[in-house]
């Protein structure tokens, strides 16, 4: 039997406040998250007006020619690319029909990361970010608190806590969060043996669908799943990699960014965009084939700032040159960034030159940091005169001032004898 995929109308609306260009790219995103939970995209419709409607967030007008639609031509799903309150949703349902789902582009989001969640972290963070978003949204109709009829919009690990009760509901959450605090505290101590080690932490980080598990499986022979899907990587791997230098190195691969990410999401998979945040070195991927690719560099930037991994030494990876450049290297801000490599990781166009750019940025940003260690730790003064120019030392009754200049790696060895870093998980 061949299957078919459902077709929804997609619904976007345009305020005093909303660019339309920016708004058709919008909806152009809209229709791929649409197309990667199996749907296809049968009509957009905009609503020009001055501010959203309280009650059905587009005019009364709109909500006919929308209800028009789905009765004419017995379509099932509308997806508003603007978040909702549970309030609207019950209204357009009302008013769309007892057979239509109307869904907004956070939970479309969210039965994507239900699909593509392999771990069993990935599986409690997808379940509990639908039970904080989702459940508030499916009160009033029999359709939506069934959860039975299957579709996008309805899958995940949560969808039979959906139909009990909101006491229930509650309890679940809340053995929810206690387990991804225990997975939490491993992954920390994890972190802390990789920081033990001395060895260089690079985070593959960028716009969703840009290439990373890709460039990891080239890179590592990872063998992580690598589709030309959005999200199709949520769970973040971390493989050990030799420079052809000697020196070794740890990749990670992390979930993509994506335009109005919303804020929840980003709370829900913290733990996971933490790899970001912890590493010495961030590696920006960015689909150069993609006419889109500048304003999709602009949201990834944007979200390293908002979780605070901004202002690390960052080497950008212009990927898919085989496709052919729509963003090239005289564009935009890499253009000028004295690390910017041109790779297929498909083909392995340009790896060499990634490699040597990796080597480069490792013995860059040298600067000089006064350590605080203790007589106890006397051994790690060792690590200094190996690894980096030591200056001066002064003894004293407590602790040695050790005045040295380093590199990215080696202060990430000795960053807890510098009295100027913060912990970000203390923050």
């Amino acid at each position: 039997m061949e299957y078919q995929a459902t077709k929804a109308v997609l619904v976007g609306i345009c305020t005093d406040e909303v660019d339309p260009v920016e708004l058709e790219k919008s909806l152009d995103e809209l229709e791929r998250l649409l197309d990667t939970a199996g749907g296809e995209c049968f009509a957009k419709v905009v609503q020009n007006k001055d501010k959203p409607d309280p009650r059905t967030l587009i005019g009364s007008g709109k909500v006919r020619e929308v209800a028009a639609l789905c009765q004419n031509y017995r379509l099932s799903l509308v997806v508003f690319d603007t978040d909702l309150s549970p309030s609207q949703i019950r209204n357009l349902e009302d008013e769309l029909g007892d057979d239509v789902r109307v869904i907004d582009r956070s939970m479309l989001i969210l039965d994507i990361f239900a699909l593509h969640a392999a771990t069993r972290e990935g599986k409690l963070q997808v379940e509990l970010a639908q039970l904080k978003y989702t459940a508030p949204r499916l009160t009033g109709k029999g359709i939506e608190m069934s959860r039975l009829g299957g579709g996008i919009g309805t899958r995940g690990p949560g969808e039979s806590k959906l139909e009990t009760d909101r006491r229930h509901m509650k309890r679940r959450i809340v053995a929810l969060e206690e387990e991804l605090r225990v997975l939490d505290k491993n992954r920390q101590t994890m972190r802390a043996a990789r920081d033990r080690s001395g060895i260089t932490k690079i985070a593959i980080v960028g716009y969703t669908n840009a290439g990373k598990s890709t460039l990891l499986n080239r890179l590592t022979d990872a063998g992580i799943l690598a589709e030309d899907k959005l999200f199709a990587t949520l769970d973040p791997t971390t493989r050990k990699y030799e420079l052809p230098s000697g020196e070794s190195v740890l990749l990670t691969d992390t979930v993509g960014f994506i335009r109005k990410l919303p804020h929840h999401l980003i709370k829900a998979f913290k733990s996971t965009l933490d790899e970001a945040v912890y590493a010495d070195v961030l590696m920006i991927v960015l689909d150069i084939s993609d006419p889109e690719s500048e304003g999709q560099l602009a949201v990834t930037e944007n979200l390293l700032e908002e979780l605070g991994a901004a202002g690390k030494p960052t080497l950008y990876v212009f990927n898919k040159c085989d496709r052919g450049a729509a963003f090239t290297a005289t564009v935009g801000t890499p253009a000028a960034h004295p690390y910017t490599v041109t790779v297929s990781a498909k083909t392995g166009q340009g790896i060499e030159l990634l490699l040597e750019k990796m080597q480069a940025i490792l013995h860059a940003g040298k600067r000089e940091i006064t350590f605080e260690i203790p007589n106890a730790n006397a051994g790690a003064l060792n690590i200094l005169y190996r690894d980096a120019t030591v200056v001066d030392v002064e003894y004293g009754a407590e602790c040695m001032l050790v005045r040295a200049v380093v590199d990215a790696k080696t202060h990430g060895m000795m960053k807890r004898y510098d009295p100027n870093w913060k912990d970000p998980s203390e923050e």
